[in-house]
């Protein structure tokens, strides 16, 4: 659902055989995190997205643990994704693209987003690790495929130098997290307008 009475706010209830999955964003928050997904690395990476994005993000899910985390986490992609893509409504305002270089210890991660209804993702990041702690670090991309396709992003995420594998994750999620921050944010000269010539994001 998209917000209402001036707030950009969505929900989302998601559930299949494997998850049960639900979500609710505010776009306009302060960086409020209520996360439990069962997958502990996850709920500190999504503790991040929330936080350097100034989007409050409220996750609960359940998943097929047994089987592995691979279920679970690219189902919060998408639930999270689709509840973004509701709370953004029209887009009128927003900024719609941003950049960042972002740093951490020896790590350095850039991402850049379009908020252009037009789902594609770049991901050229390696691990020098398969995981951190019990974490499969193959799934960082898997949820970030989820993402920007239900949210409707064109979103690029390339670690230029790093060799933490924590560092290498950290980084993408705070680095997306800026970036959908600054794009999403209401540009007061055109509050009113969607930032295309179409006259249309979608």
């Amino acid at each position: 659902m998209s917000g209402t009475a001036g707030r950009r706010d969505g929900a989302i209830e998601r559930a299949t055989k494997e998850t049960q999955i639900r979500v609710h964003v505010d776009l306009d928050g302060q960086g409020r995190a209520s996360v439990a997904t069962g997958v502990g690395f996850f709920d500190h990476m999504l503790d991040h997205l929330a936080r350097h994005s100034l989007i409050d993000i409220t996750v609960e899910a359940k998943g097929d643990y047994h089987i592995d985390d691979h279920h679970t986490v690219e189902d919060v992609g998408i639930a999270l994704g689709q509840a973004i893509r509701g709370a953004m409504g029209e887009r009128r305002g927003i900024r719609r693209y941003a950049s960042l270089d972002l740093a951490m210890d020896e790590t350095l991660t850039r991402a850049a987003v379009d908020v252009s209804g037009r789902p594609f993702l770049v991901f050229r990041t390696t691990f020098p690790t398969e995981k951190i702690g019990t974490f499969d670090t193959q799934l960082v991309r898997e949820f970030f495929q989820a993402f920007a396709m239900n949210a409707g992003l064109t979103l690029h995420i390339e670690t230029l130098y790093g060799e933490n594998s924590h560092h290498i994750a950290e980084t993408c999620f705070k680095a997306v997290a800026r970036v959908l921050g600054e794009a999403l944010s209401i540009d007061p000269r055109q509050a009113d307008l969607v930032p295309s010539t179409k006259g249309m994001l979608a």
